[in-house]
């Protein structure tokens, strides 16, 4: 099964490009842990999460896909880049928090990943300039 990378994700330059690499084409309402959900909200707790989450953040300059012109302001997500499985998260799988596969994300990035709704996604920052008379 192809794996994708954060190594392949960061040669890719443009913020959509990148998108559509990390795209799953999901189904809004799709069952992920279903009744075991209790279980993927004890991994996100769990203090070993916490310090991997911290360095991907640290790594990714708090950027939407790792994008330098794309500053998250807000809360910050940690993309697993390959989906993660119940089975991985009761076996402690090192997949869980390997650099190679998270990835910084807004809670919109996130969602447009998991469900293939592009409309979600930052827009282009257009700066203001002198004589500018347009508000934002």
């Amino acid at each position: 099964m192809y794996q994708k990378t954060y190594n392949e994700l960061s040669r890719i330059q443009d913020y959509v490009e990148r998108f559509e690499y990390l795209r799953l084409h999901g189904r809004l309402g799709e069952t992920t842990f279903g009744w075991n959900r209790y279980v993927n909200q004890a991994f996100y707790q769990s203090s070993r999460w916490r310090a991997t989450r911290s360095k991907i953040i640290i790594r990714d300059n708090g950027c939407d896909l790792g994008c330098s012109d794309r500053l998250i302001i807000g809360q910050v997500h940690i993309h697993h880049i390959n989906p993660i499985t119940l089975e991985m998260i009761e076996n402690e799988d090192e997949r869980l928090f390997d650099p190679n596969n998270l990835i910084c994300v807004t809670p919109d990035t996130h969602r447009a990943i998991h469900y293939g709704d592009a409309s979600l996604l930052i827009e282009d920052y257009v700066p203001r300039r002198p004589g500018d008379t347009k508000l934002w």
